[in-house]
């Protein structure tokens, strides 16, 4: 099953289009959850039980366990063995690179952690994303318009009479020859997040920057669905990872996240 296919069908069955971003940070366990990895699997994998049968996606960042060291990638390479097949799994890596080290970068993303989607940066262009599309049932979301306020610095300067994160839209279509491309777009630009999902034709978006980057969470739907006729998926992670410091920390985060469910569904 190709990872386009595998993600729609997750936002239908589940009736989500949430993706919870596993970021964790030893510094915020809630009680209950030792400060060890053992206590961060157990934290993490509290989440993914309490929630997966209502979310289409998990987000783990790459980052955050690899500052853990060698027992941090195995906790990570744990956590991704974890998510259930039903469940779509992003990587989130930023990826990019030429030659052999874009190879090895797509064959441990891929093949080691077995991720369904990898998020990439085309800083480097073509060379660097082409080691992702070669493997034509796994996705790529390609950034495209960051949620971060430092996006301006060189996203949005204009180049030939177009903001550079248009002419990314456009290249990255252009790449998307077996389905298996996407786009990263900041829900904190609304108004651009809906021109890039023109651009975008039947691409699916990663919609970080809801919640507590202050993103509009309709505008984003609307936005980014083309009023829910393209796919299209909104990360949120603090606000579900951390929404209790207690140790109900499992069953408040899946009373976020059906409320975020039931807020979205009422957009239709």
């Amino acid at each position: 099953m190709s990872a386009l296919k595998k993600l729609t069908d997750n936002i239908s069955k589940k009736k989500s289009m949430l993706c919870v971003g596993l970021d964790i940070d030893p510094k915020k366990l809630p009680q209950g959850c030792e400060d060890s990895i053992k206590g961060l699997c157990r934290f993490v994998l509290d989440i993914v039980e309490a929630t997966s049968d209502i979310v289409a996606a998990y987000k783990p960042n790459m980052a955050f366990y690899e500052a853990l060291g060698p027992e941090g990638l195995s906790l990570l390479k744990l956590i991704t063995s974890r998510i259930p097949d039903d469940t779509t799994l992003i990587l989130d890596g930023k990826r990019g690179d030429i030659g052999n080290t874009g190879d090895f970068y797509a064959k441990t993303c891929y093949e080691i952690y077995n991720a369904d989607w990898v998020t990439v940066n085309p800083y480097m262009g073509y060379d660097s994303i082409k080691p992702f599309l070669k493997y034509k049932d796994n996705g790529v979301f390609v950034l495209c318009l960051t949620s971060n306020a430092g996006a301006r610095d060189f996203q949005r300067l204009e180049i030939d009479g177009d903001p550079l994160y248009k002419h990314v839209a456009e290249k990255t279509n252009s790449w998307n020859k077996d389905n298996n491309c996407g786009l990263v777009v900041g829900a904190t630009y609304p108004e651009q997040l809906a021109e890039i999902r023109g651009v975008a034709d039947g691409m699916p978006l990663l919609i970080p920057g809801v919640g507590a980057q202050g993103g509009d969470l309709e505008k984003s739907v609307m936005g980014g669905t083309a009023s829910f006729s393209r796919p299209a998926i909104i990360n949120v992670s603090r606000s579900v990872l951390y929404a209790s410091d207690k140790e109900d920390y499992a069953a408040a985060s899946r009373r976020i996240v059906e409320n975020l469910n039931r807020e979205i569904n009422e957009f239709r």
